[in-house]
């Protein structure tokens, strides 16, 4: 009698454990199907993310990294809410929807200065050449699908501006969420219609007033335009038509403006003014021109003699600043210039397009800011949706060079 209670209470024991174990797979099961429900693309966004090039702290380069973001990361949703009017807006709209609230993650931005051009090939092909000059950060590469309306995007990405602290490298799983958001911060790009754009401060007003147009306008911030133009715009005219329907808010109490170029040779710079630069104080009350390059007579006698742009630091609008002596980047201006016109704007190639933006590597330049790194150079090419991209100035070194097709 004994030995079959003691057998009956082991069957029932390990039935017990069974259903246990039964219970737990299966919650193991729905929370790992909950999980890729709700983070599968960014799960697979941030295990997407490799270092290919590490620091080098002598030379003050930051790493370099290239990330695939999978699915839409929510722009059509920040779109249909009409966008954001600040950075703590947009904080608030990345923490919500990529992390669900569970995680704060964070946008930062400072003075940048750059330099930025567009040209023409021997073989004819439309190129788009920037330099992003700053000081020593972490830079990523940042790849975006297709879908619902929105273009395949190639952009580059300050990750200090993503509070990634420039002397340490991408460390963890934290540093990997935070890098999700970076689609909502590129300084520059291209999507594969043949449409680029880049980001260029402009310090407007006697203490760089930011632009903070305030009408009935749907609100977008200045790295959330160029992702609104990389996803959407088919061309510059579309580009312009979408950033007109926007009121501008600038980030990090600086001023912007901005160049849009594609694969038809038409380009355009994007500015907001009101007044002189001694009297544009209220970025409330600032207006957007837009500068084409086959419209641009009544900039100066180059600019509409030539069928190309060039923009750094200064806005271009004619009387906005008493002398040359007042515009920032004058000085890299006038050399891009110098370059283009002696050729018409013709370059043999897109490495010759590349070495216009080395002339003009803030390393060998004399700086007259605090911005004397330039920390990627990249050249666009419009046509067949390549490109080159260079990090901290390593023009003659293999290694440092990607190249890039959308």
């Amino acid at each position: 009698m004994t030995a079959t209670k003691t057998k009956s209470h082991g069957k029932l024991w390990l039935k017990i454990l069974a259903i246990v174990l039964a219970v737990i797979v299966i919650l193991v099961c729905a929370l790992t199907v909950t999980v890729s429900c709700v983070w599968g693309n960014e799960i697979a966004t941030a295990v997407s993310m490799k270092q290919v090039r590490v620091r080098n702290d002598a030379h003050e380069d930051g790493s370099v990294y290239t990330m695939t973001v999978k699915g839409g990361f929510y722009f059509d949703e920040f779109i249909e809410q009409g966008g954001v009017e600040s950075d703590s807006e947009l904080i608030s709209f990345i923490t919500d929807h990529i992390t669900k609230g569970l995680i704060d993650m964070g946008l930062t931005t400072s003075d940048i200065a750059c330099s930025a051009f567009t040209a023409q090939t021997r073989d004819g092909d439309r190129v788009f050449g920037r330099n992003y000059d700053f000081s020593k950060t972490n830079t990523c590469i940042v790849y975006t699908d297709a879908g619902n309306g929105r273009h395949a995007t190639v952009s580059t990405v300050d990750l200090q501006f993503l509070g990634i602290d420039g002397e340490k490298d991408v460390e963890g799983l934290m540093d990997r969420v935070t890098c999700l958001a970076a689609p909502f911060a590129p300084l520059d790009g291209m999507n594969d219609a043949g449409v680029s754009c880049g980001i260029f401060m402009s310090y407007q007003g006697e203490e760089t007033v930011p632009t903070d147009v305030k009408t009935d306008k749907p609100d977008i911030t200045s790295t959330t335009m160029l992702r609104l133009i990389l996803d959407y715009a088919d061309n510059v005219e579309e580009a312009v038509e979408l950033v007109e329907k926007y009121d501008l808010h600038d980030s990090a109490d600086t001023s912007f403006h901005y160049m849009v170029a594609d694969a038809t040779g038409k380009s355009a710079i994007l500015e907001w003014t009101n007044g002189t630069d001694l009297t544009d104080n209220d970025g409330s009350k600032r207006t957007l021109k837009v500068i084409y390059n086959d419209d641009d007579a009544h900039i100066g006698e180059r600019e509409g003699e030539a069928d190309y742009q060039w923009i750094t630091n200064f806005i271009l609008q004619p009387g906005y600043y008493e002398s040359d002596d007042q515009k920032p980047g004058v000085d890299r201006y006038d050399h891009i210039y110098e370059q283009l016109n002696a050729t018409d704007g013709i370059v043999k190639d897109m490495d010759a397009a590349m070495d216009i933006l080395a002339s003009v590597g803030r390393r060998g330049w004399n700086n007259d800011d605090s911005n004397s790194i330039t920390v990627h150079s990249v050249v666009y090419n419009l046509t067949d949706k390549t490109a080159i991209w260079i990090p901290n100035e390593h023009y003659d070194d293999p290694d440092a060079r990607f190249e890039i097709k959308l």
